[in-house]
């Protein structure tokens, strides 16, 4: 089988990008592991699938695939890439449109050649539902690492898990170290996405984010609306807020329990490509 494909990146987290509506997919596990390899593959940190809704009301069905083969609720910089490929591939003609995704309902809109908006709904903060084993509702956690160290972390979802640290420096950061562990830890029950976030002034922040089966990745767009979303809870970020992430920078943007989070970033296309499976 012929299968054509759309290499894209959202501030270096890069993607594999399929149109499952004018061709046919089929997609397992293994594949998806198999063409995520660097080495041997095409090497991506996700993979999204374009597919018809399953719902009247929306314009598509956005799914996504982890680089160990896993699927995922939602990606925000996957959102963005998803928006521009369509409307450039002529699936859509607006600038604005409704995917269905995993956890419900996700709103795109273009803003020039290489912007794109996603209104990424409201944050889930009850932690059963995030989902972490805590049955009380609070501002942070605690929790222990193998080796007795006490970490302390706000629990987040936006459609998928966050587990948002603060620190001093990003630089700094044992990310290549308590982010597996974390990631994995007893107290995520379907693991979680673990963010490392510099305060720098209010509305500004650095952020490294060790994503749940892909590892450390250039940015990620759930996690920065996890770390802003973490941040106002705990008083320490204003409304409107720069995240500065290894691979460029994003806005973000929440009012407050209740509202919606919005996100706005840089896509970027690489390259067209086609592959026999």
């Amino acid at each position: 089988m012929l299968l054509r494909f759309t290499k894209m990146h959202g501030l270096g987290n890069d993607f594999m990008v399929i149109d499952a509506i004018s061709q046919k997919v089929r997609m397992r596990p293994d594949l998806v592991k198999e063409l995520a390899d660097r080495n041997f593959g095409i090497g991506f940190d996700q993979m999204l699938l374009v597919e018809p809704p399953t719902e009247p009301t929306m314009d598509f069905r956005y799914r996504i695939y982890n680089a160990d083969g896993s699927e995922v609720e939602h990606c925000g910089n996957g959102a963005r890439c998803f928006a521009r490929f369509v409307r450039d591939k002529g699936l859509i003609l607006r600038d604005e449109m409704q995917v269905e995704t995993a956890r419900g309902r996700a709103i795109l809109s273009i803003k020039g050649r290489d912007q794109v908006e996603v209104d990424m709904g409201a944050p889930e903060l009850r932690p059963l539902e995030v989902p972490t084993t805590y049955a009380e509702q609070a501002t942070t956690y605690t929790t222990q690492l193998a080796d007795g160290t006490e970490v302390e972390f706000g629990a987040v979802s936006m459609g998928n898990p966050h587990a948002v640290l603060v620190v001093d420096s990003v630089a700094n950061a044992p990310v290549e170290s308590w982010g597996p562990e974390l990631e994995s830890h007893s107290v995520f029950p379907n693991r979680a996405n673990i963010g490392f976030m510099e305060v720098i002034s209010p509305s500004e922040v650095r952020l490294r984010v060790y994503e749940r089966g892909a590892g450390e990745t250039q940015a990620c767009g759930t996690g920065a609306c996890a770390a802003v979303v973490s941040g106002r809870l705990r008083g320490l970020l204003d409304q409107r807020v720069t995240v500065h992430l290894p691979g460029g920078d994003l806005e973000i943007e929440w009012a407050g329990e209740g509202h919606s989070v919005m996100m706005t970033g840089p896509v970027a296309t690489v390259y067209e490509g086609q592959i026999y499976l």
